[in-house]
């Protein structure tokens, strides 16, 4: 038994088997399938901004300053 592994997606409950394995799968009798799933993601994507707005990574000897202490010139 040899072994392919490959990332596929799932419509409609059916395993969408990329085209460069195809053809070497239309001589195969059994296959043993694993499936690792991975949830769907929310509709919003965060990016590491997001991320970092809504849990902040608090630093020893790091104080939080204002706004206008920000643009002070």
């Amino acid at each position: 038994m040899s072994i392919v592994e490959f990332q596929a997606t799932v419509e409609k409950g059916n395993i969408i088997i990329p085209e460069e394995y195809k053809q070497e799968l239309t001589s195969v009798i059994a296959v043993k399938i694993v499936l690792l799933k991975q949830p769907q993601q929310e509709t919003k994507q965060f990016d590491i901004m997001d991320e970092l707005a809504q849990n902040p990574v608090s630093v020893a000897g790091i104080r939080s300053i204002t706004r206008e202490e920000m643009h002070e010139r």
